[in-house]
């Protein structure tokens, strides 16, 4: 196996066990959210992953799997502000475009993806979970996409929460706004199976999963890469329309509103 340092890494925890590589967002003193510095760590795991996995489980905190962009990271910038990451990258490059290539990623890697989830997921967090090929969490856990609340929307997310969930109830979770349960997850199909210990349901199926060869996953994810017809025709709309709905001014007003009073856009000024 090559060389992979975990300690260098500041928003992510990686360890490998045989040929499993589990990650996890670990920013437990910013909610779990997406930075754009998450973003770089997490896409040069997955790097690595279509080499040396056959596996990659991602996970965040029990408490939270991920609560979409960093608001704080947004607020602080003092030039343009794109992407449902946050943040702008020191090349030039859209955080946007990094984000919706790290979901891609995730997708159709040369390994099979298993989110694991145990806390809450908005936002950006929906991407995460809809990203991947395979879907477990707990029985306790909270889904939402509050985008529009602050005149933004999930434009990232949509392709990948479409091609598990439909248009029609990816529209109706988009505009509804509000948190659904792990049980809806699972009949609406964003979710694969939930349990009370989910920590056993993963394990259940790592065993079943460790049978599959790597060069049979490589070969069967570029295949379905090759079928797709949603994520990577949508990449190039997904980026435009996220850097518009976070260049406007009065979406930038409600987030830094937002993080420096805590208050919502809809309650009193």
């Amino acid at each position: 196996m090559g060389f992979l340092n975990p300690a260098r890494y500041d928003t992510v925890n990686v360890r490998f066990e045989n040929e499993i590589c589990y990650l996890q967002l670990h920013r437990p003193e910013a909610g779990n959210t997406i930075s754009t510095r998450l973003v770089q760590e997490c896409t040069e795991v997955v790097r690595f992953a279509e080499e040396h996995a056959k596996i990659l489980v991602l996970e965040g905190l029990p408490e939270v799997f991920c609560w979409g962009a960093d608001f704080g990271e947004i607020a602080a910038e003092d030039g343009d502000r794109q992407g449902d990451g946050g943040g702008i990258g020191g090349d030039g490059r859209s955080p946007a475009a990094d984000l919706y290539d790290l979901w891609l990623g995730l997708a159709f890697g040369s390994f099979v993806s298993v989110a694991h989830v145990r806390g809450k997921v908005n936002a950006g967090g929906v991407g995460f979970v809809a990203a991947c090929d395979i879907v477990l969490c707990a029985d306790t856990v909270t889904f939402s996409l509050s985008e529009l609340l602050f005149g933004l929307m999930p434009a990232c997310v949509l392709p990948f929460l479409i091609r598990k969930v439909g248009l029609t109830k990816a529209n109706f979770i988009t505009l509804m706004t509000q948190p659904f349960t792990a049980g809806q997850a699972v009949a609406w199909h964003l979710v694969d199976a939930s349990a009370d210990n989910s920590d056993n349901l993963l394990r259940r199926h790592l065993l079943r999963l460790r049978y599959l060869p790597k060069t049979g996953v490589a070969r069967y994810k570029n295949y379905l890469r090759e079928l797709d017809d949603v994520l990577i025709p949508s990449r190039d709309k997904a980026v435009a329309a996220n850097q518009e709905v976070f260049s406007d001014k009065e979406n930038l007003r409600k987030i830094e509103r937002y993080v420096t009073t805590g208050q919502f856009p809809w309650e009193g000024e």
